[in-house]
């Protein structure tokens, strides 16, 4: 693969997106991945770390900016920084969504927008962003992580309609279960509600079974550089059990799938 490939990854400190940046740097392109704090990071091979905070728009900008300046383009950009709750919807406070839509929507709204200018001058370009089976199934007591991943859906299918006749196109990754810190050290709401311990309790203990018998991110990223090296199609799940769910979303009946998600979950058929 041609250097002149430039692929810039966010959220590269761990898990998915530090597989990622790899696996693009071993395809030979050239690569930039954003952290929020450089000093807190190992250094990666191939790969040049950019401070970037998502949830700051002029940070966005600088960091972009930067990159266009040392690289003249950006060909891939992969929204993968992100983070989790966990918690009932009624326990979850406006504060808390607030925060992580800061992160997992807007923060892919602002990358965006800061690299179409260039994308659109160039005639050409990638964006994938990191959804999750999530964004198309529910999740009991990860509604509003769900929610967010539902809005980073509804926004990709929109901005490739919009971007297409500039030569640029959007696509959704989505995996499921990773073996990465997202989920086994997800923050949970602060305010708890009784009447939902036995349940959240199950399905937490359900959560962290599913995420320690899970594949590792490097399967993740395989499917991220298949999606920037290959030709367009709106959504790729990783090989297995993200494939596997996206089929039975899309042609079993609604009933044997809530029953399905209860019982991965451990929580009663009701």
């Amino acid at each position: 693969m041609s250097k002149s490939l430039v692929v810039v990854v966010t959220g590269v400190s761990s898990g998915i997106g530090r597989a990622t940046a790899q696996q693009f740097a071993e395809s030979g392109c050239e690569v930039y991945g954003t952290v929020r704090a450089i000093e807190r990071v190992d250094p990666l091979p191939g790969v040049t770390l950019i401070e970037m905070d998502v949830r700051d728009t002029e940070s966005v900008t600088q960091a972009m900016q930067k990159i266009v300046k040392l690289a003249r383009r950006i060909d891939v950009l992969v929204n993968n920084a992100g983070v989790s709750l966990v918690g009932a919807v009624e326990e979850t406070s406006v504060s808390e969504a607030q925060s992580m839509f800061d992160v997992n929507v807007f923060g892919v709204l602002r990358t965006t927008q800061a690299v179409l200018p260039q994308m659109r001058q160039q005639g050409s370009g990638k964006i994938i962003n990191l959804s999750s089976v999530l964004g198309f199934l529910p999740a009991p007591y990860m509604g509003l992580y769900s929610a967010s991943k539902h809005a980073v859906e509804g926004l990709s299918e929109s901005l490739d309609h919009e971007v297409r006749q500039f030569g640029v196109r959007v696509i959704l990754v989505e995996p499921y279960y990773t073996r990465t810190n997202l989920d086994l050290n997800a923050p949970k709401a602060a305010s708890k509600i009784s009447d939902y311990d036995e349940e959240r309790r199950a399905a937490s203990d359900a959560v962290a079974n599913h995420v320690n018998n899970a594949p590792a991110p490097d399967s993740v990223a395989v499917a991220i550089v298949e999606a920037a090296l290959g030709p367009w199609k709106m959504r790729r799940t990783p090989k297995g059990q993200a494939s596997l769910l996206s089929k039975l979303r899309r042609f079993m009946p609604a009933g044997p799938v809530d029953s399905a998600i209860r019982k991965g979950l451990n929580l009663k058929k009701l």
